[in-house]
């Protein structure tokens, strides 16, 4: 089967299925709600990069490297770690202002119902809410939320439960008292539903969602199968808007040091390395390419490949933090979350990585990670020459790699630009006609 069939019987099967996600409100509104955080989310990447540029420590006295973090680490800390609540936002007041009410609200009543649910306690200090809970860890359950504190909120407002005001009354304060009751309404859910939920052993929404996440995660360990389902659900869970490897990493993180330990003084001992699987080899090999799923070969294929005005964009956007594998931009960007057009390559690409990698090394074609624990914003080719213990192989495998993912995802962005060319044209053409 040639490129065009094979690209035509994608198109069959995938664009039927995206046009009905596509006119699915609940999924519009939250693409757009993260079209709403995506500047905030862009600002706070490019400060992290800046702030863990690569062996900046080694150049600055630990008094200095320190002082110029704190300095800009508000920069991520006031929008790429709070972005959950951005999108919250959004995604309630897109979901409101698609069915004709004032958004505002359905903004507003989605984040109180969040933080309702959300705990506020951090060790034994109360009124205190964990940065955790409102950035990317609680986006799953932030999501569900906005859905919910929306669609209840609408259904007080269309059954008129409000309060009228006389005639005269500035339009504002009508406005804020006609919403007050389906408001209140909604809030009083959401607060029973915390309550409930504390009186069983989760204790809170956020420990009953993560518990049931974590616990089948337990089983994993560090050889080649285990290595492939943590990669899978690394994307699984991003894909649906859960930050994948905080995920996984929170279970398999030990494992993966122990393993990476291990390297580390079977090189230092000059001994043969036992383990091909450590924390560098997720890190270094997997998403050290771009951040989780290799997205710089994304952007590199957008920018050999896009036609259309919004691939050109996020590629541009997203280009310079993705080169130091923060890759927020892309993914909230192009979009990834929740379209269905890139779920084969993003699970597939990392997976077929991960198992190229794996034999590579099993082979002794590249050396296993030496056990260098290589900051995680260190761009390709460079981290993977330091993480093989100054290997060249260890950047060629890198450059492998970025050329499998883009072989993999090409049909796909081809599609996707296909659909958005054809879309801008559409809208220039109706606009001429004015």
């Amino acid at each position: 089967m040639n490129n065009s069939k094979f690209m035509d019987l994608l198109e069959r099967i995938l664009m039927p299925i995206a046009e009905k996600l596509n006119n699915n409100r609940h999924l519009t509104a939250l693409r757009d709600g993260f079209l709403v955080a995506l500047p905030l989310i862009i600002f706070g990447s490019i400060f992290v990069v800046i702030a863990n540029l690569p062996f900046l420590d080694q150049l600055l006295s630990e008094e200095a490297y320190t002082a110029y973090q704190n300095a800009l680490n508000p920069a991520s800390a006031a929008t790429l770690s709070i972005m959950g609540l951005f999108v919250i936002i959004g995604i309630g007041y897109k979901l409101v202002e698609h069915a004709g009410g004032e958004g505002i609200y359905g903004g507003v009543v989605s984040l109180a119902g969040f933080l309702i649910l959300t705990p506020q306690t951090v060790e034994e200090t109360s009124g205190v809410i964990p940065t955790a809970s409102i950035g990317a860890e609680g986006l799953f359950l932030g999501i569900l939320t906005a859905f919910l504190g929306a669609e209840v909120y609408r259904f007080f407002v269309n059954r008129d439960w409000t309060i009228k005001m006389p005639a005269g009354v500035p339009g504002a304060v009508t406005r804020s008292f006609s919403a007050l009751i389906p408001i209140a309404m909604t809030l009083f859910l959401f607060l029973i539903i915390r309550i409930l939920f504390g009186l069983t052993p989760f204790d809170t929404v956020q420990n009953f969602i993560y518990t049931v996440l974590q616990e089948p995660l337990t089983v994993l360990g560090g050889g080649l199968p285990a290595t492939i389902v943590a990669v899978l659900l690394i994307q699984l869970f991003w894909f649906f808007g859960l930050h994948g490897q905080i995920l996984v990493n929170s279970v398999l993180d030990p494992i993966w040091y122990t393993l990476n330990n291990q390297n580390l003084e079977a090189f230092q001992a000059g001994e043969e390395l036992p383990n091909i699987v450590t924390k560098q080899f997720i890190d270094t090999f997997i998403v050290g390419i771009g951040g989780s799923g290799m997205t710089l070969a994304v952007i590199i294929g957008i920018f050999l490949i896009g036609r259309s005005r919004q691939m050109k964009q996020v590629g541009r956007v997203s280009a310079p933090a993705g080169i130091f594998n923060v890759n927020e931009p892309i993914i909230f960007g192009l979009p990834i979350i929740m379209n269905p057009l890139v779920l084969v390559p993003w699970l597939l690409a990392p997976v077929v990585v991960a198992v190229v990698v794996y034999f590579s090394m099993a082979a002794g074609f590249v050396p296993k990670p030496a056990g260098v624990i290589v900051p995680w914003t260190t761009p390709p080719l460079l981290s993977g020459f330091l993480a093989t213990g100054n290997a060249w192989q260890g950047a060629a495998i890198q450059v492998v790699s970025m050329f499998i993912v883009f072989f993999i995802w090409w049909p796909f962005l081809k599609i996707m630009d296909k659909q958005y060319y054809e879309s801008e044209q559409q809208e220039d053409g109706e606009a001429s006609k004015e």
